[in-house]
């Protein structure tokens, strides 16, 4: 239960650490799983409990939050609790306007279109104040989970949410984004640059609240290519992994293992690899081999079934989970999909997947 009765800090201590331990590169004994939104729609509890309430008021309830993030470990022995969140309150601490419209998704209701644009956004933003409720429902799920399994905090990356502000939603093609980058070099990298200031603050804040582990997701890297990705994405994402680590010693909080997701870069995992993170997660499009043959065995990889080999019959999920484990190795990787689960699929070939990534990481590791 998510009670907002607490001590402030004197967290619980930690049962499972599989997946902590995975993150910093040491010997486990099974490999942990975890899923990008597990918590969500495929699970008719996730539904019922946002039934009534709007998308971001939902992320606005610290209870609501909690409830949601422990919902699928109540369902699956998971190696790891993600924060129920979006990443788009970033924007939205920045003072823009984002709705969640049924059957179209995030809506910005005044996307950036000019370079003036950028005058209406917050210049200096107290996380505190903007992003508290996330640091409150952190520290709530963080004594909820009773030191079952660690959490994740999370942000989207600066060039991900620089593509929402301009393109005022989902595209396909991001040509309204991209098309800052090559006619305003210098006004986009002064709006990348306030977002990263915002999520480096935001992801200290979130460690401070109780996040055992920070997630940032590059989730439109595939619209770039390495040119651009060299430019406008690296530099930023070099800095955060950079800046949250020495802020974090200079507060003398724990040090916590730091993933770097960017969906379809396999141009950069050279780059990644050496940008200051523990964890390099992987999308589908990739062969295991190569991505650990370019990453090297000093990072953790994490990643990264077809999210739609769930659909497949409980049977083949267990194939091919124990081919995807035979070819990452069991040590120094975390499985997990290679995006979010969709909202149709059913929770019993989740279970099949969390089971088979245990049974088979067990079998491998005693021959």
């Amino acid at each position: 239960t998510c009670s907002l009765l607490r001590s402030p800090k004197g967290f619980p201590k930690l049962k499972n650490d599989t997946f902590l331990r995975a993150a910093r590169g040491e010997e486990t004994e099974h490999t942990p799983v975890w899923c990008m939104r597990q918590a969500g729609r495929y699970l008719p509890e996730f539904r019922e409990t946002r039934a009534s309430q709007d998308f971001f008021a939902t992320c606005r309830s610290p209870k609501l939050c909690c409830e949601l993030t422990l919902q699928p470990l109540r369902r699956f022995p998971l190696d790891a609790a993600i924060i129920f969140s979006d990443i788009l309150v970033v924007p939205q601490a920045l003072g823009m306007e984002v709705v969640m419209v049924p059957g179209k998704g995030p809506t910005f209701t005044e996307p950036l279109k000019e370079v003036e644009d950028l005058l209406k956004l917050r210049q200096k933003v107290d996380v505190t104040a903007e992003l508290g409720y996330v640091f409150q429902a952190i520290t709530l799920t963080r004594h909820s989970l009773e030191g079952k399994v660690p959490l994740i905090g999370f942000s989207g990356a600066p060039w991900t949410l620089m593509s929402y502000m301009i393109e005022g939603g989902g595209s396909t093609t991001m040509a309204k984004a991209k098309s800052w980058l090559y006619r305003h070099p210098e006004a986009s990298h002064q709006l990348l640059r306030l977002l990263a200031n915002v999520i480096i603050d935001y992801l200290v804040g979130q460690v401070a609240a109780g996040a055992q582990a920070l997630q940032l997701f590059e989730s439109h890297a595939g619209h770039l290519g390495p040119e651009l990705f060299q430019d406008f994405a690296l530099p930023y994402i070099r800095d955060i992994a950079q800046a949250v680590k020495s802020k974090l010693k200079e507060e003398a909080l724990p040090l916590v293992p730091m993933i770097i997701f960017a969906k379809d870069a396999h141009y950069a995992l050279r780059d990644l690899a050496h940008a200051g993170y523990e964890v390099v997660g992987l999308d589908w499009t990739i062969r295991p081999q190569e991505a650990r043959a370019q990453i090297g065995k000093h990072v953790t990889l994490q990643g990264n079934l077809d999210p739609c080999a769930l659909y497949a019959p409980k049977e083949k999920i267990g194939e091919l989970v124990k081919k995807m484990l035979e070819n990452f190795g069991t040590q120094r990787y975390i499985a997990n999909l290679g995006h979010g689960l969709y909202p149709d699929m059913n929770p019993e070939h989740v279970g099949a997947f969390v089971e088979a990534v245990h049974a088979h990481s067990r079998h491998i590791n005693k021959h």
